[in-house]
């Protein structure tokens, strides 16, 4: 019994080092023709009708998702908690009204700041080739880590620091 636990639990190993790998070069190969520039954007509407002014000498963590996408779903709680710590802008894409946004958010108790990218200008403009996508840019704005698909929070959380370096 215990030689058959051992060989199970080689093979859970196994497989989920195997799975990272593979997701995280996926990952990699789907981030080569994201949007490198520096953050350009100043400001931006949330769905509540304010305006966001992003943070000037902090890093900031832009993250794309859609309320239809379930990774995007899997990873909304690394984004929850991510935005009681850092500056986190969420956009929103090809997902619905302001109020059905809400609504999701409101269901989920999420309290993560949102841009509601309705026609998916801003997807296109940031080049976003699946859903989740994430940007970690450093307090000059500059462009330091890009993530297509999930990324855990301790993952999420060190690079914010690394960026705030």
């Amino acid at each position: 019994m215990l030689k058959k636990m051992k060989h199970y639990l080689k093979e859970i190993i196994f497989f989920v080092i195997t799975m990272t790998l593979f997701a995280n070069a996926l990952s990699l190969y789907r981030s080569q023709d994201l949007s490198h520039s520096p953050l350009s954007v100043d400001s931006f509407k949330l769905i509540n009708n304010q305006e966001y002014q992003v943070a000037k000498n902090k890093p900031v963590l832009v993250h794309f998702w859609a309320s239809w996408c379930p990774t995007c779903k899997l990873e909304a709680s690394n984004i929850e908690f991510l935005s009681h710590y850092f500056e986190v802008i969420t956009i929103a894409v090809k997902s619905g009204s302001d109020e059905k946004l809400q609504k999701y958010l409101n269901e989920n108790n999420y309290t993560f700041k949102v841009v509601n990218d309705q026609n998916g200008k801003l997807s296109s403009i940031f080049h976003i080739p699946g859903f989740p996508t994430t940007f970690i840019y450093d307090k000059n704005k500059k462009m330091v880590f890009s993530e297509v698909g999930y990324t855990s929070t301790p993952g999420l959380y060190l690079k914010m620091l690394w960026a705030g370096k």
